[in-house]
Formats: C-alpha cells, structure tokens, sequence
C-alpha cells in the first residue's frame, strides 16, 4: 500500500511530495529482519534505540521510517513518518498491511498464569470438532486449519507484532473460519497483539509470575486484563481471586467452576482414572456428563474455559462435549504414549524446573498403581544450574525410580550435570537413581524395567524437536523415543 494510505489509516501526517506515492510491502521493527518494500518503525528500547540502525535497514531495502521523532543529529535518507508511539504504530501499520486478517475469524484469547497452552489446544480442538476450520497460535507453534504444527524460525519463538499478523494473514489464506490465540502478558503489555481483533477472551487465573517484568501483581493484572477489556466477550473463572475485579471489565462474559460454585459452566462428581476424567457438567443449557482423555484434576477447570469458549463461538453443547471426548491431548504436556496391553504407561512432559516436576510427578501419582518412574536431565550452559541438585532431590522424593540422563547440555560436561543432579538426590538420604547419559538408552532402561501397572514419566523436552549436546544439535522427537522403547519390550 501507498505510505500515504498507511498514515492515513493510522491518522497521521504522511510525508509530502513523492514520499508520499512510496509503495509499502511489510512492516519491521528489526533492521536485520528488514526486507526491500518494508516499512522500518524505530522503537527506542531499553539499551538500543532504533534510529541508531536507520542507515543498515535502508541499505536492506527499507522505503520508509516510523518513529516517535529524528534524535538530534540522527539523518533519514527515505521519508520519515512521526508517530505517537512506536510499539503501537508497529502493530497498527503491521496490522493495515496485512489487511487486519483478524477482523476476517473468530478470535479466541486465551490468556492466565498456568494453563494457558492446555485451554488453547482444548479450544482448538473444540472449534474444529465442532465443525469451524480454525487455526492455532500459541507457545507450542502454530496451526493452519490443516492441523499440522508448525514452529516460526527462530527469531519468531515469542512473535512480535508482524509476525503475529503474518501468521494470521497465512491462516486467513486458508480460509480460516476461527483462530486461538494464547496470548501471554509480555504479548499484550508490548502491544503485539494491539492488533489482533478478539472476540472471546478466556481468563484460566492469576499467580505470581513475571514480576521481574511487570513489577508487581497490579502491573500483572492489569497487562493481562487487557484482553478481557478488547474482546467482546469474556470466560472467566469464577474460582480464580481476581474474579470480583474482572467482571466490571467484560462488555459480555459467562463463568466457569471447576470448585462447584455459582457459574454459568460447572463440574461437579470429579473421577480421576489413569486414562481420562469423568464429571457431571452444568451447562447454560442443562447438566450432562464429561470424559476428557487427560489426567490431573486441574485439566476439569481448562476443559471449561475451553467448553463455554466454543459456546460463545456457537456450537452446540452436545458438539462441544462430543468434542471434548476425542481430545488427544496437548503435545509435550502430559501426553500419554499410546500402549499395548501389558504395557507400562508412559507419559511425555516438558516439566523441566522442580516446582514444575514436583507438581506433574503428583498428579500421576494419583492414578500409578504399581511404581512411579521419571527419567529427567538438565539443560547446560548458563541456563540456571542452581536447579540441578534441587531437580534431583524432588524426583528422588516424589517418583519411586529415577534415571538421571542429558537434556540439551551444550557445551557443559554431561558428567557434571549428572554429578550435581546425583547430590540433591543424595541429599534425600534415597537410593533408588541411578544415571545414564544417552537419553535413548534411559528412556528404553527405564521402560523396559518398568512392570505393567507402573507409570513411566519422561520429563524436560515435552514437544521439543532438537536435542543439544557437545557435539552438536540432533533431532529430537520424545513421543517416537517413548513408542520405540515400547516396541522393545517383550
């Protein structure tokens, strides 16, 4: 589009003379990233401002700059559009050369301190079961209506405000009826969602988390409740303590409970078996009953965000719970290998901190008849070693058998990792690890030892695709090592 068109949709002062005819293609804020058409917009950041890096994005083809003003002395050999506010004016004009793809879906934001990635898939899943051709956008890649998981380059793990409309713009291509977008605090706090047109936002709750960054939990709050503000409706959670705030928020909302209180979408009569979840569920439209294929009790309350998520974008509750019932689970987050009978259950998780592995080992032990196995490592490099010895005391604490194996130790000597892991499971005053480095020759170990009513739990890479170790990076796929191991069994 003509520079000129794109201020004039963003309301501002378009250069004169022939600046003002300059054909725009593409929106960057990264000078690496810019290609020949693309518009640069200069974001002062925390240690770099992005006049600094006008001449290299000219020279890769840049037409165009966007900034808050032209520092002293700073010049700009292509035509200079003032704006505003940079972030905002990266997402609005990335926005407006896409063609607001957005604003073509239905858009479900899901946004909440845990959960978040479970509910989207859920949603997701709902949606297209139900018949809508939907796409997916989240921390675990992103899906075309065609459901194959993609993940962005590299530089695109946490999408900036281009990317997140570029991928929009692909899904709109494919004739995408709906889109889940998990949507973090850092997203809406840094505008690069500012864009993105909701129609449902989904609240799972509230925890301490990212206060590094936001500052406290009312910087927290508010960044996350942006979402409910922006879309035009809202699922919130009646059980969550930031609930009573919320509600003034939402132009339109329904409520959940996972706990039994007063809300539009209840479960009640919770059974927890080592395949699935059973519960009564109230509904706007009367009470039935639910199986989700997940395990771990808080998977009831993501079920019924997800559940009146697809209600508001209009299927029926009898499509919504049908749909509920053949859910395959999320990749990497507690997914179950499929197994033979007389098999041990093997579970792929990407719990990969101590917090975060001492909650997934309890939730499978609820349902562990025989012995509770977990085979771990621990990432190398400068990647937060002090929780090597800690992983290693809550996995001897908490599971029956331990393997100590690599997870990505790069250029870390393997053998200190296992070292270190090995102390904080001494520290238990426990003998039941033992270590082996290859992660293939620990996975087959443990699940060939495991007996048929025991739980093996293969934790840290989840859906990850590579595996980094000295001597390079392999490809990696925990669910084809997990089947593989099976297939050895006798």
């Amino acid at each position: 589009m003509r520079l000129a068109d794109l201020a004039a949709a963003l309301r501002l002062s378009a250069p004169s003379g022939d600046g003002a005819d300059v054909e725009v293609t593409g929106v960057t804020h990264q000078a690496d990233w810019v290609r020949p058409g693309d518009a640069f917009v200069a974001v002062a950041g925390a240690r770099f401002d992005g006049h600094s890096f006008i001449d290299d994005a000219v020279a890769r083809g840049a037409v165009a700059v966007l900034g808050q003003g032209l520092p002293d002395g700073v010049g700009c050999p292509v035509p200079y559009v003032e704006v505003p506010v940079a972030r905002e004016a990266l997402a609005d004009a990335a926005a407006e050369v896409a063609g607001h793809p957005s604003r073509a879906m239905t858009v479900v934001g899901v946004t909440g301190t845990d959960g978040k990635t479970t509910t989207s898939c859920l949603a997701r899943h709902l949606l297209r079961a139900g018949g809508l051709r939907t796409g997916l956008l989240s921390t675990i890649g992103y899906e075309l209506p065609d459901g194959v998981l993609r993940q962005p380059p590299q530089h695109f793990t946490t999408p900036e405000a281009p990317q997140v409309q570029q991928i929009l713009a692909e899904m709109a291509g494919e004739s995408a009826q709906a889109v889940v977008v998990e949507t973090s605090s850092h997203a809406l706090a840094l505008d690069r969602v500012r864009a993105v047109d909701y129609d449902v936002a989904v609240w799972t709750n509230l925890t301490g988390e990212h206060l590094d960054f936001h500052g406290d939990m009312e910087g927290y709050f508010d960044a996350k409740a942006r979402l409910v503000r922006r879309a035009r409706a809202a699922v919130l959670n009646v059980d969550d303590a930031w609930f009573d705030r919320l509600v003034p928020l939402a132009p339109e909302r329904t409520t959940y409970s996972a706990e039994g209180a007063e809300a539009d979408w209840v479960a009640t009569d919770v059974v927890e078996g080592p395949d699935d979840l059973r519960f009564r569920l109230r509904t706007p439209d009367g009470v039935t009953t639910a199986v989700l294929p997940m395990i771990g009790r808080f998977n009831v309350a993501n079920a019924l965000a997800a559940l009146a998520a697809g209600h508001l974008a209009g299927l029926s509750v009898e499509a919504l719970v049908a749909g509920l019932a053949t859910f395959a689970g999320v990749p990497g987050r507690m997914e179950m290998v499929e197994r033979a009978p007389g098999q041990p259950r093997v579970i792929v998780d990407f719990a990969h901190t101590p917090p975060s592995l001492e909650k997934a080992l309890d939730t499978v032990r609820v349902t562990t008849e025989g012995l509770l196995w977990v085979v771990l490592g621990s990432a190398g490099g400068p990647r937060d070693p002090s929780k090597r010895a800690p992983l290693g005391a809550v996995a001897t604490r908490q599971a029956d058998r331990v393997v100590f194996t690599e997870e990505d130790h790069r250029d870390t000597p393997l053998d200190d990792i296992l070292r270190e892991m090995e102390r904080g499971a001494r520290e238990t005053g426990r003998d039941n690890f033992v270590s082996v480095g290859d992660r293939v020759e620990a996975i087959r170990y443990a699940v060939a030892q495991a007996a048929p009513e025991d739980t093996v739990v293969l934790a840290g890479k989840g859906p990850e695709d590579t595996l980094e170790r000295d001597t390079g990076t392999v490809p990696w796929d925990e669910m084809a090592q997990a089947r593989a191991a099976l297939a050895l069994r006798p």
